[in-house]
């Protein structure tokens, strides 16, 4: 079996799957620059002789696949197969691999990380001193920047996954109260309230959306659920801009009726003149979308994809 990978892989994880399957060709998509688009991955699977692939942002579209319906896999290192279509890879009857939770560690480290930065004032703390504002004999500092302490908030979470998760264990040592809203989760946690999204909303000192992009989450928090915030709580988006509605979220903080937000993911990368709108308040804390970025998540999801993969090749001999 020829597997084309094209996504970051590291040397041992390229290793087990030559021992495993066969010859394995590594045109990670770096390279490129950029992820492969249409026409790109067509040529290039058909130049490798493919009979598997694995992929991070490549555009596997339906066409790719219908001209690629052998392959017996298509692994995908990411949360969700978003870059795959998914409806034709299961006409085709190809099965489709992918790696939740590769990130989980990254994005609730960025997260508490972002929290306490927010709660403390440290970077409007930071530039007041690199703008030589300290004076001699002054407690400006100490009276204008004084925060808050992450320790005793209740946090709420809309969505409970791994990443959520993974950020609740996090907080217990804080401690903060953790409440929660998934009506998919199957497991219980005694040590968590699981409450309605509207709860979520108003309790929650800090509300972090971890949702999936799927018909049902699009738009899924709008002004209905913004508007029933504290006025000194903070939203913070980690996951899929295009689960809020980002004109209403503009509403909240430009009429201040929330302490601020956090986002790390905007409706268009890059940024739209709205999402500047976002970006430029002086009460969001923005990042470019690198939540999840660490250099770790890809030994993470090459570890999550080869136990898949070696367990699907245990129960279906090729």
């Amino acid at each position: 079996m020829n597997i084309l990978i094209t996504a970051p892989y590291n040397e041992n994880g390229r290793d087990e799957l030559r021992e495993a399957f066969g010859n394995v060709i590594y045109k990670v998509w770096k390279e490129n620059g950029r992820a492969y688009n249409e026409d790109e991955l067509d040529r290039l699977l058909t130049a490798t002789h493919a009979d598997a692939l694995i992929t991070e942002h490549d555009e596997v579209t339906g066409r790719v696949l219908k001209n690629h319906a052998h392959l017996k896999f298509i692994g995908v290192c990411r949360g969700t197969p978003s870059n795959v279509d998914m409806e034709t890879a299961a006409a085709l009857h190809i099965p489709v691999f992918h790696t939740p939770a590769r990130n989980a560690q990254a994005v609730a480290e960025m997260f508490i990380a972002t929290v306490i930065v927010f709660l403390r004032q440290l970077i409007p703390g930071m530039e007041w001193l690199k703008t030589r504002q300290w004076k001699e004999g002054a407690h400006d500092s100490y009276l204008q920047f004084k925060g808050n302490e992450l320790a005793g908030r209740t946090v709420g979470m809309v969505g409970f996954g791994a990443v959520g998760q993974c950020i609740a264990g996090m907080l217990d040592a804080f401690p903060c109260k953790i409440i929660y809203y998934d009506p998919f989760l199957k497991e219980s946690f005694p040590a968590y309230k699981n409450v309605s999204i509207e709860e979520v909303f108003e309790n929650g000192d800090i509300v972090s959306v971890h949702l999936p992009v799927n018909d049902s989450t699009k738009g899924m928090i709008k002004k209905e659920l913004l508007s029933r915030m504290k006025p000194d709580a903070i939203f913070v988006n980690t996951a899929r801009a295009v689960v809020v509605n980002r004109n209403d979220l503009l509403e909240v903080l430009e009429s201040n009726t929330i302490r601020g937000a956090i986002l790390d993911v905007f409706d268009h990368e890059p940024p739209d003149e709205t999402d500047y709108r976002l970006i430029d308040h002086p009460h969001v804390l923005a990042t470019p979308h690198i939540a999840g970025a660490t250099r770790e998540v890809e030994d993470h999801h090459v570890e999550i994809l080869n136990k898949k993969l070696l367990q699907w090749k245990k129960e279906m001999p090729i």
